[in-house]
C-alpha cells in the first residue's frame, strides 16, 4: 500500500484525477469504479477540466458506481445516479450506455446483485477503484462488521451513517436506511485501488485503515492487503499517522 500526503484537498483532488487520467490514456476502454460523496468532487471537477482542456476522452470508458439508496429514483436529487450526472458525467463525453450505478428502485434487490455482480465481471473486471472513507472506517456502504468477503447486496446503514447523511436532506426522516453496495469482496477484486482522504475528521479512521489490524470493525483496513492499492490524504487527514510518509 503507497501513501500520498497532499498539503490539501485540492493537491489530493489532482493527484486523484492525474492517475485516473494516466489509466483513461493508457487504456481508452478501461473500467473505471466511482464513488459519491464530498471526498471525490474535487478530482471529478479536474477530470471534468482535462477533458474540455486537454480533450481527455471517455468515449470508450465503462463506469460502475459503489452505492445507491434504496427507494429513491435516479430522478431524485439525493440520489447517487444523479450526483454521477450533475458532478460529472453529463460535462465530459462518457456513453451512457456504459454508465453503471446500483438500482435502487429494483423490484427484485437480490436479483439486481447478481446481476450487478456478473455485469463487472462481463467487463472484465474494474480497473480502478476510488474510494472515499467514513469516519467509522466504512468503505462504500460496507458499515463496521461487514464480511470482508462480501458480494454485493442490501445493507442496514448505521447510526453514524444516516446522521452523516442527513445534512442532504431537508430533514431526518428522509435519509434512507437501505442502500445497495458493493461488497468489500467485490471491491478488493478492482484491479488498484485509489482510497481519497481530507479533513481532520477524518484522521482516525486513516489511521486505522494505514497502520491498524486488519479487522471487519474498520472495513477500510482490507485495502492494507490490496497488492495495488493507494492512499491519497490530506495533512489534516495524516494528521494521526505516526509512520514518515514524506518521502512519497
Amino acid at each position: 500500500m503507497l501513501v500520498v500526503v497532499k498539503d490539501n484537498f485540492e493537491e489530493v483532488s489532482i493527484e486523484a484525477a492525474k492517475l485516473f487520467a494516466s489509466l483513461v490514456r493508457r487504456k481508452p476502454d478501461c473500467v473505471l469504479g466511482f464513488a459519491t460523496g464530498s471526498t471525490p468532487l474535487g478530482m471529478y471537477k479536474e477530470l471534468i477540466r482535462l477533458h474540455k482542456e486537454e480533450g481527455l476522452d471517455f468515449s470508450k470508458v465503462i463506469t460502475f458506481n459503489l452505492d445507491e439508496y434504496v427507494g429513491l429514483p435516479p430522478s431524485h436529487e439525493q440520489s447517487y445516479h444523479h450526483f454521477m450526472w450533475e458532478n460529472l458525467f453529463k460535462h465530459i463525453n462518457v456513453d451512457p450506455r456504459h454508465v453503471h450505478v446500483p438500482m435502487g428502485m429494483a423490484e427484485n434487490i437480490d436479483e439486481f446483485c447478481l446481476w450487478y455482480e456478473e455485469k463487472i465481471e462481463e467487463c472484465g473486471g474494474i480497473d480502478l477503484q476510488i474510494l472515499g472513507i467514513g469516519a467509522n472506517g466504512h468503505i462504500a456502504f460496507n458499515e463496521p462488521g461487514s464480511s470482508l468477503g462480501s458480494r454485493t447486496r442490501i445493507k442496514t446503514l448505521s447510526t453514524q451513517t444516516c446522521e452523516d447523511n442527513a445534512r442532504f436532506f431537508e430533514n431526518k426522516d428522509e435519509v434512507p436506511t437501505y442502500a445497495i453496495t458493493m461488497g468489500v469482496g467485490t471491491i478488493m477484486q478492482a484491479h488498484e485501488l485509489l482510497l481519497l482522504a481530507s479533513g481532520a475528521a477524518k484522521a482516525d479512521a486513516i489511521r486505522a485503515t494505514v497502520e491498524g489490524p486488519v479487522m471487519a470493525k474498520y472495513p477500510a483496513t482490507i485495502v492494507q492487503l490490496h497488492e495495488f492499492a493507494t492512499v491519497v490524504v490530506d495533512t489534516d487527514a495524516a494528521s494521526k499517522l505516526e509512520g514518515d510518509y514524506s518521502g512519497f
